[in-house]
């Protein structure tokens, strides 16, 4: 029983650095794995990745103003992320490109904006720092900050679920019955923005997306309803938290890696052993219809 107490519950019992990881792994798995599993269904995936570059040249130049401080460096990447995502819609309404391709050429400019100026004032520590965030330096500011855009995120997809799930399946339909179905999308970018400035300061620019995306993948698997979908992707990221930190304290890994590849870890036995469309799933339909 001690040993058990030693491996899952100690490292958290005893360190308080540990402890406020993990509730920012909880807090941020409640807010991704819904947008993560709306950004699925929209058939946006890619999009999410882009936008979490585009938070990073906001983020860097928070880093030039204040250095590394929490509130710049946040209202930085929300900021730019959003205008990013406003840009890539403009381009997609004026000319013949599609949105996707819009958020492809943004992002890549975006990434290399944002560490050149990181490169002009801070070194190469500095850089690791935003591009892989630091999970285990978590403070209390930093969980407020994660926790609030986690709630806001909750009570918002809570308000507009009906009319958002109809504008991904019929957007035809949502427009007919007088319908904001562009109002809703915009709403809806926002909030993928937000999530992933909440991410970026736990994770980093290129892990934040990992929590929102791998887990929502990995639900389809699982479940076929979207609310239940979000559920499965939730506890996925949950537990993909847990296990990450407990990966990282014990085998002395980098934390955010280790949730990340967590998570790659249960998409590949989703995949493999799901309920729904997984490999093994269809050779036990396909010989089942054989018999």
């Amino acid at each position: 029983m001690n040993q058990l107490y030693d491996l899952f519950l100690s490292p958290f019992q005893d360190f308080l650095f540990m402890r406020h990881a993990l509730v920012a792994c909880l807090a941020l798995a409640l807010g991704c794995g819904p947008v993560g599993v709306l950004l699925v269904l929209r058939r946006m995936s890619l999009v999410g990745d882009a936008l979490s570059h585009a938070v990073l040249p906001g983020a860097a130049l928070g880093f030039l103003i204040a250095g590394l401080s929490l509130y710049a460096m946040t209202l930085g990447g929300i900021a730019v992320g959003l205008a990013v995502a406003l840009l890539a819609g403009a381009v997609t309404r004026l000319t013949v490109l599609r949105e996707d391709a819009s958020f492809a050429a943004l992002y890549l400019i975006s990434l290399a904006s944002g560490v050149l100026l990181i490169s002009l004032r801070g070194s190469n520590i500095d850089l690791i720092h935003v591009l892989f965030g630091t999970i285990l330096a978590v403070d209390d500011a930093a969980l407020i900050l994660v926790a609030a855009i986690t709630t806001a995120t909750l009570l918002i997809l809570a308000l507009i679920y009906r009319p958002l799930i109809v504008e991904c399946f019929d957007p035809g339909f949502l427009r007919s019955v007088g319908g904001r179905g562009a109002a809703m999308h915009s709403i809806f970018l926002v909030l993928v923005v937000l999530n992933l400035v909440a991410g970026f300061r736990a994770l980093g620019t290129l892990m934040a997306v990992g929590m929102m995306m791998v887990p929502a993948v990995s639900a389809r698997f699982w479940a076929r309803q979207v609310w239940s979908t979000a559920l499965v992707a939730v506890v996925i990221a949950m537990l993909s938290g847990y296990t990450g930190l407990l990966l990282s304290f014990h085998a002395n890994l980098p934390s955010g890696p280790a949730i990340i590849l967590t998570a790659g870890l249960c998409y590949v036995f989703s995949v493999v052993f799901g309920m729904h469309g997984s490999i093994y799933g269809r050779h036990r339909k396909g010989e089942h219809l054989a018999g």
